[in-house]
């Protein structure tokens, strides 16, 4: 389960731990300063959870306004979708309330753009190339030219190589 903290702005309240939408918003109806004032604003921080949804959280950025949304995302979403949505926002430029259904982005579970072109000569993207002439091939040629439109990143310990079209 991921853990979440609501920091008031006003220093005169305290803050919660919350994990489920409707845990913020009792404690947030609820919590009141030393004045008696109910709080209204609180800076949402991600205190614990996979590392995926840490990186979720700072790729989607967390608010009081999108909270529910973020945490309705991270019990449904796969962590491909996880990783999908990351890239695209992160990486790309998306805005974080892009369907990422719709998105065109090609991602490699892979270290390096040479085991991508490692895995196009294999695949035969490049065509037909005998056995016997593989060994003769610039991988880290073909490597230098994909990386014109392919970049590499690293997500939750995981190294990504992935195209946004």
């Amino acid at each position: 389960m991921t853990t979440f903290f609501a920091q008031p702005y006003s220093i005169d309240a305290t803050g919660f731990y919350f994990e489920t939408s409707y845990e913020f918003q009792e404690s947030s109806r609820a919590n009141r300063d030393r004045y008696g004032n109910q709080v209204e604003e609180y800076e949402i921080q991600f205190i614990d959870g996979e590392r995926i949804d840490a990186h979720l959280a700072e790729a989607h950025g967390l608010y009081q306004s999108n909270i529910s949304e973020f945490i309705d995302f991270v019990d449904i979403a796969s962590d491909e979708e996880k990783i999908r949505f990351i890239i695209a926002v992160r990486e790309c430029g998306y805005d974080a309330s892009c369907n990422i259904g719709e998105i065109d982005i090609d991602i490699y579970e892979m270290d390096t753009l040479k085991e991508l072109a490692e895995q196009f000569v294999d695949e035969g993207l490049f065509g037909e190339i005998p056995t016997n002439l593989r060994n003769y091939l610039d991988y880290d040629a073909i490597a230098y030219d994909l990386g014109m439109d392919y970049s590499e990143t690293s997500i939750a310990g995981t190294n990504y190589v992935y195209r946004s079209g």
